[in-house]
């Protein structure tokens, strides 16, 4: 696999062992060629990461061997790269890595991490979110396209309920991504809500278009807009993090004036360095900005109040919470509530 080689970013030396090892076949890109794309925008990946609880997706045999998510720090991090203690929704807790430094992210890709996960909160407050995320995401029978159209509505949405501004990315698969930087003041609970209430507002004006119906039976051909995003413990990949795909696609942050003419496969390991080289991070004002939820949580107050839509199922692995409506798909409960025995239908 070849003789390990060393590479310098911002002042720290990382070591790569193997980097002949193919980690992407249809491609042909190598662990080398992945460690030299983090490099290129290490700048701007740490600032998607700086200070954040980061979960590391791990492929150390490339895109087609095993993976895993790796939540705990690894044991041999270095001592440079300091960690946050965090609690999952199950109770149990772990210390994650959370990168300061450039260095961090070669070390990572080293182990074979694609893609980094981060939380949306920095270590020194691991309760309460600094961004709201909305994941806009393709169903069967839509496309890129169609996640774009949601966009557009969605910043008018944004910008509609106390002036927050979004800074869109691809997914690095169909989807589009939207972040909001906002003031750390609320819990998850209450991003969650406010997410939920950006969804309701977007199903009432694009209903042919956009859900945030949790089971996939009743979503049909629309952009789900995937509120559960925004629990305990959900992360999204964050800008510049390759996705495990046989093309090597990066999430690649986007002005709003390329949603719409820029598409994903633009985007991969061979063509983000010299778009960064010539552009820069072109979110790298986003940490300029930290703006209020309470117009979305006054709108999922009138919501609640005014329409009687409340609180909306969890995902599976999550206890049981409070408000939540019965974690069931409408088949199953319909199923369960037909009667049984004599005089049944």
């Amino acid at each position: 696999m070849g003789d390990a080689v060393e590479l310098e970013v911002a002042g720290r030396t990382v070591r790569l062992s193997s980097p002949d090892k193919v980690f992407f076949p249809e491609r042909g890109f190598t662990k080398l060629d992945l460690a030299r794309y983090y490099q290129a925008v290490a700048p701007g990946i740490l600032r998607a990461l700086r200070d954040r609880p980061t979960t590391l997706e791990r492929y150390p045999d490339g895109v087609t061997g095993e993976s895993f998510f790796q939540k705990r720090a690894p044991k041999n991090m270095p001592d440079w790269i300091p960690t946050a203690h965090i609690t999952f929704p199950s109770g149990r807790s772990a210390d994650e890595m959370c990168p300061t430094e450039e260095a961090a992210v070669l070390w990572a890709a080293q182990y074979g991490t694609l893609t980094f996960h981060p939380w949306p909160v920095r270590r020194t407050d691991v309760d309460r979110p600094d961004e709201l995320r909305i994941d806009l995401d393709p169903q069967p029978g839509t496309d890129f396209d169609d996640a774009v159209r949601a966009a557009h509505e969605l910043r008018a949405v944004l910008d509609e309920f106390g002036g927050l501004r979004g800074w869109p990315k691809t997914s690095g698969g169909r989807g589009l991504h939207v972040f909001v930087p906002i003031r750390p003041r609320w819990t998850f609970a209450q991003v969650r809500r406010a997410a939920i209430a950006v969804g309701r507002e977007m199903e009432r004006r694009m209903p042919e278009l956009v859900t945030i119906k949790w089971w996939k039976e009743e979503r049909g051909e629309r952009v789900f807009l995937d509120y559960n995003q925004t629990a305990r413990d959900r992360t999204i990949a964050s800008a510049y993090s390759v996705r495990p795909h046989p093309q090597a696609p990066v999430s690649a942050p986007l002005r709003w004036e390329e949603v719409g003419s820029a598409r994903p496969r633009d985007f991969d390991i061979a063509t983000m360095p010299a778009r960064y080289a010539e552009l820069g991070d072109v979110h790298s004002d986003m940490d300029d900005h930290a703006f209020s939820l309470d117009a979305l949580l006054d709108l999922a107050r009138r919501d609640e109040h005014e329409h009687g839509l409340g609180d909306l199922p969890y995902p599976p692995e999550y206890p049981k919470m409070p408000g939540e409506p019965k974690r069931v798909q409408p088949s199953r409960a319909r199923h369960e509530d037909v009667p049984d025995g004599p005089g049944a239908p």
